[in-house]
């Protein structure tokens, strides 16, 4: 089950936290995967490590905001069986003390970054007649987060992409999901603990963590499993939905 023999997978964001470890577990599931992410370095590591467990990676440099960046690599990539949609930027500030610039940023990256994918995907897609997309959205979609106005924008937005998409080309033979993430252990957290709140990253780590019900935050590779389920075969009757994975936050935090 799961298996993704010989598919296409472009997978931005890949060179860290959740795209890198979808990116693996596609790999690892027999799909041709292709890295997006800004950051050389990085998405060189993921294709090392997906080399020496004798996966199959292709890298591309690429700056998701950028449409001219995003056009030339999905003509290199040339076909796509799955687009997931995981770069992004995150923000901490209310209304009042998000600047222009940030809330640029946001959009740049999390929302036109998203449409960027989505535009040359689709084509591919249609072209086949098949294909999977799964973005990623987060729990802001669904509550008020301290804090997080232009993130919970951005997500909100990438939600309604994800519901247009699924509508606009279900007889295409295209399905289009997202899933929302509580918090995620990732290389981010990690440094933003570091940035603000030096000396203080434990006592703050566990305070973030107990804000989930379960008593934790997730894995990357927990958030990847729900990815592949989503992005596989065994799954080709789910189109049009958000998927909260949130050890309980949504539901439970009363």
């Amino acid at each position: 089950m799961f298996r993704l023999d010989k598919k296409i997978a472009v997978v931005t964001g890949s060179g860290s936290g959740i795209g890198k470890a979808v990116a693996k577990l596609f790999a690892s599931q027999g799909a041709i995967v292709h890295l997006v992410d800004l950051n050389e370095e990085s998405i060189r590591t993921t294709a090392e490590e997906i080399s020496i467990e004798n996966g199959s990676a292709i890298t591309h440099i690429c700056d998701v905001a950028s449409q001219q960046n995003v056009k030339e690599a999905f003509m290199e990539i040339g076909q796509a069986d799955i687009l997931v949609n995981s770069a992004g930027v995150s923000h901490i500030g209310n209304v009042e003390t998000t600047t222009e610039h940030d809330f640029d940023r946001l959009y740049n990256v999390n929302v036109k970054g998203v449409y960027n994918c989505l535009q040359p995907a689709v084509a591919l897609m249609k072209q086949q007649g098949s294909g999977v997309i799964l973005n990623l959205a987060s729990i802001a979609n669904s509550v008020g987060l301290s804090d997080r106005f232009a993130y919970s924008m951005s997500k909100g937005a990438v939600y309604a992409m994800t519901l247009s998409v699924a509508r606009d080309f279900i007889k295409d033979g295209i399905r289009c999901n997202c899933i929302s993430p509580a918090r995620v252990h990732t290389p981010f957290v990690d440094g933003f603990l570091a940035k603000n709140y030096p000396g203080r990253e434990k006592e703050m780590f566990e305070k973030l963590s107990q804000s989930q019900p379960i008593g934790r935050m997730a894995k990357p590779e927990e958030i990847a499993n729900l990815i592949l389920y989503l992005c596989s075969d065994e799954a080709s009757f789910i189109t049009g939905c958000d998927y909260p994975i949130d050890g309980g936050f949504i539901k439970l935090n009363n």
